[in-house]
């Protein structure tokens, strides 16, 4: 099968097109980060562990159930991503999710450790409206959850974490590793990724600026 050969309600064209443009922005290097698309019976197309993911293609996704169980592969020894669980549990938290895209970019790492804590502040910036956030000075803040060995064991911590309090946006942090978005749709799910990164590069550069003025001003 070729990218030409997908139907047009295939979702993994639009995934192929993200998971480029992720790689020319630094944001998917190698074979770091893994994205998904429901369908419409509740299974999932996922990334498979270990592809470049500048150089997808058709063959490398994987037909997830709900439960993890495989549907569909190109070969038999591909494994969906190390890091399905999450996805499993994004899915199963939020029904209105239709993607979920998680990338690794150095800005996301750094605001990552600007904090000890479970959560980050958001500046109240204009980027927040693309996620439907119109209220005036909203007081958005960016959960983290710990980056262990053991992803199920992650997973297992956002289920728990956002059963009790869902977040105000839909993205999460993991230390020292990327952020996770969900969205309506794969296309939705690109643009949150664009904006989530935005917000992370000023967070950064507004660090810098605050050290800088207290450098100087010594």
């Amino acid at each position: 099968m070729t990218e030409t050969d997908l139907r047009p309600s295939d979702p993994r064209q639009t995934m192929i097109g993200a998971a480029r443009l992720f790689y020319q922005m630094g944001w998917m290097v190698g074979t770091a980060g893994n994205l998904s698309t429901r369908l419409p019976d509740g299974s999932f197309w996922i990334t498979v562990s270990g592809r470049a993911k500048g150089e997808l293609t058709p063959k490398d996704f994987i037909r997830v159930a709900p439960d993890g169980t495989v549907l569909e592969r190109h070969q038999i020894n591909d494994r969906p991503s190390a890091e399905t669980s999450i996805h499993q549990a994004i899915y199963e938290l939020f029904p209105e999710a239709r993607a979920c895209y998680h990338v690794h970019s150095i800005e996301a790492s750094l605001v990552s450790r600007f904090t000890n804590n479970n959560s980050w502040p958001i500046p109240a910036i204009e980027m927040l409206k693309g996620f439907g956030i119109w209220e005036e000075n909203p007081q958005v803040e960016m959960p983290i959850f710990e980056n262990y060995l053991q992803v199920p064991r992650i997973a297992a911590e956002i289920r728990d974490r956002f059963s009790a309090n869902p977040p105000k946006m839909p993205a999460l942090l993991i230390r020292d590793h990327g952020v996770t978005i969900w969205a309506p749709s794969p296309e939705a799910a690109r643009n949150y990724i664009e904006l989530v990164e935005y917000i992370f590069r000023y967070i950064v550069a507004a660090r810098r600026v605050k050290e800088f003025d207290f450098a100087t001003a010594i």
